[in-house]
């Protein structure tokens, strides 16, 4: 945050909300502000001055003066048996004189307002004009109040030409008190975290499509809704999922017809496209339908699943050629592929789990998902492939196991072994067939309680306060089946009825896929459960892990431990909880290994063993935690337990040399994101 803000021009950053043990720290050592270094990799340049505010962004106790508030207004009229100005006064210069010894300089910013205050603004202004009025003609108060901004003290506190301690880290994880970390928001709404990255790749590509094919003003509007609700989702309490339900659905109700307008401009741009690609010809190009297939995260395409024949464009937006696997819904059994040149594609058919095709609301027919590689697109560009239902023998080859038979996926470097006897996988990445990789699915159950005490906090949408330290396995053993063929070679596991996952290697990429699906989860036991992925490897990391800084650079984490302040941790887990906006990772520096985890959306994670990485999917609780959303974090669809569908990248590798090591990451680290941030634009239309 720091780095951004100082580079979109910031000069000063006031913050609210801190650990309250921070906090406390920071008050009795005069540290309430402080340069912030925000990048170690772009210096000075990315550093913010930052203020802790002394009550968060509220008024002083008592000072009040909303139609919200029952706080005594200020009574001027000496001849009023209410007349009060000057114990109030008394009583606003003792509290002006208290904060300000918290701080260095000799200006104090006061903030006078809150959450939906303000409705009366004639009542606040009325009041503070007497305060203000009264204090200054007080000669014994050395206060001059003056209605101000922030932007005029942090001018007035730099004036002052102070020295300031500096700090690097950042502020999470967030607890306002011993048993209320603010660590399960990183996590909760799941799908609709999906939703808003799925929503930014979209508004990329509208941008960029508007822009080269030049179209006029009437298409400016539909671009400037998608942009609309895209800037909506950004809010606080949207991409935080700490909104209510129905706050929630009419999020991702706006976000559906901004895209529902984003494809007004993709169907006209890549119409006017082919056109002119069609200029040499003496017959004019067709009007082409393109679907964007909004429902490929359930295996839906209505083009692909009721047409024999269709066409596959695949757009990249990014600013080099890439090359990436596309997957499309179909009902057929077999198919061929062509490129633009009119080549033969590989392709490969591959069934739809099960678990696929019974989560609620899929109303499809498709029973398999036809694979292949879609190779050097271009930067900025397009290629179209023609899909046409064929006769040839599908090249899909269902491996068939006998119980003890130990079953090998493999790619560039990575190798995944199935032991069926017992269901147990290993991934062994970057060729390190002495380190094998261990993955499971685990939950917590969530505490309940009634809030009135924070000993008493219930897990609810901000926080995460699980009752156990140890999370309970979903299932030991998987029922798992194993499909091969000359694209990708997958494992179908299921671990319960509410609990699946796809492994996936890929036969030219560097890491292995894994595609989770939770839910619905049960509630069957009146318990709230927050399920986890928990990776384990044979590495020393000395209780040290990584996570992303919003995308971009790496920070350092470490178990139990806080860079600025000696921590007393009443809460294990959660404390020990972190964002991870794009991926995390662990190192052993004696191996030279490091192996991380990257994420299709935003997920709270840790590492809370040695050589352990867990990541937080889905949460189902059912109690509010009593910090605003006044309703249990408990979502439906359809009539059930909303169902969670996502993806994780695994890579392994070297650890990167010495100054890019916490900047970006291994190449796979740095080129893995672009998977999960950036995805191709694929469109699907018929022939």
């Amino acid at each position: 945050m720091a780095s951004l803000f100082a580079q979109l021009g910031y000069d000063g950053l006031f913050i609210g909300r801190l650990d309250f043990q921070d906090k406390q720290q920071r008050f009795r050592t005069k540290t309430t502000e402080m340069i912030w270094e925000g990048s170690d990799n772009l210096g000075s340049s990315a550093n913010l001055f930052t203020n802790v505010l002394f009550n968060n962004y509220t008024p002083p106790p008592g000072f009040c003066f909303d139609i919200l508030c029952s706080d005594e207004p200020i009574i001027d009229d000496d001849r009023s048996p209410e007349y009060n100005v000057p114990r109030r006064a008394s009583q606003f210069i003792k509290y002006i004189k208290h904060q300000a010894q918290f701080y260095r300089s000799n200006n104090t910013i006061l903030t006078m307002g809150g959450d939906f205050t303000y409705q009366d603004t004639h009542m606040w202004f009325k009041n503070l004009d007497k305060l203000i009025s009264y204090v200054n003609a007080k000669e014994d108060s050395n206060l001059n109040l003056v209605y101000s901004t922030p932007s005029c003290y942090l001018k007035a506190v730099n004036d002052a030409n102070l020295t300031w301690p500096t700090k690097n880290d950042d502020f999470f994880p967030y607890a306002s008190d011993p048993n209320s970390y603010w660590t399960g928001y990183f996590t909760s709404r799941p799908t609709i975290k999906r939703f808003e990255r799925v929503g930014n790749n979209f508004l990329q590509v509208c941008k960029q499509l508007y822009a080269l094919t030049d179209l006029g003003p009437e298409d400016k509007v539909d671009l400037n809704s998608m942009r609309e609700a895209m800037g909506v989702m950004q809010h606080h309490d949207a991409i935080t999922g700490t909104e209510k339900q129905a706050v929630a659905e009419d999020y991702a109700r706006m976000l559906h017809l901004g895209i529902v307008e984003c494809d007004i401009i993709t169907n006209t741009a890549f119409n006017k496209l082919f056109t002119n690609n069609h200029l040499e010809s003496t017959n004019p190009a067709p009007q082409v339908n393109l679907d964007s297939c909004m429902l490929l995260n359930v295996s839906q395409c209505e083009v692909s699943e009721k047409s024999s024949n269709f066409v596959v464009t695949v757009y990249n937006p990014l600013s080099h050629p890439v090359s990436l696997y596309v997957r499309v819904p179909v009902t057929g059994q077999t198919y061929s592929v062509k490129d633009p040149n009119n080549k033969d594609v590989v392709s490969q058919l591959i069934p739809i789990p099960a678990s696929v095709l019974n989560i609620p609301g899929r109303f499809s027919s498709a029973t398999s998902e036809l694979v292949f590689r879609a190779v050097s697109l271009p930067p900025l560009g397009y290629r179209s492939y023609y899909v046409t239902g064929s006769n040839k023998k599908s090249t899909a080859q269902e491996s068939t196991t006998e119980s003890g038979e130990l079953i090998t996926l493999q790619n560039n470097g990575n190798k995944v072994q199935l032991t069926v006897s017992t269901g147990e996988v290993q991934l062994f990445l970057d060729d390190k067939k002495d380190l094998p990789l261990h993955q499971n699915f685990y939950y917590y159950t969530g505490f309940t309680g009634d809030n009135r005490h924070f000993f008493n906090r219930s897990s609810g949408a901000y926080i995460f306060r699980p009752k156990q330290k140890t999370p309970i396995t979903i299932a030991p053993k998987p029922v798992s089946e194993v499909y091969k063929g000359p694209v990708v070679e997958e494992i179908h596991q299921v671990f319960s009825d509410w609990m699946s996952q796809v492994i996936r290697v890929y036969k030219e990429e560097n890491h292995v896929e894994l595609e989770w699906l939770v839910g619905p989860i049960p509630l069957e036991d009146n318990e709230g459960k927050e399920v986890i992925s928990k990776f384990s490897i044979e590495l020393e990391t000395n209780g040290t892990f990584y996570t992303d800084s919003n995308g971009r650079e790496l920070l350092e984490r470490k178990r139990n431990f806080r860079s600025t302040w000696e921590v007393n941790i009443s809460e294990p887990v959660s404390a020990n909880y972190y964002p991870v906006t794009s991926r995390i990772l662990i190192r052993d520096t004696t191996k030279n290994v490091e192996v991380a985890v990257l994420t299709d959306r935003a997920q709270g994670g840790s590492s809370l063993g040695e050589g352990e990485m867990e990541l937080m999917l889905h949460r189902r609780l059912i109690h509010d935690d009593a910090f605003g959303v006044e309703e249990a974090l408990n979502e439906t669809a359809f009539g059930k337990g909303l169902v969670a569908r996502g993806k994780h990248y695994v890579i392994g590798g070297t650890i990167p040399p010495v100054g890019a090591s916490l900047q970006f990451g291994s190449p796979g680290e740095r080129s893995g994101p672009e998977k999960a941030f950036i995805s191709l634009d694929i469109l699907v239309s018929s022939r």
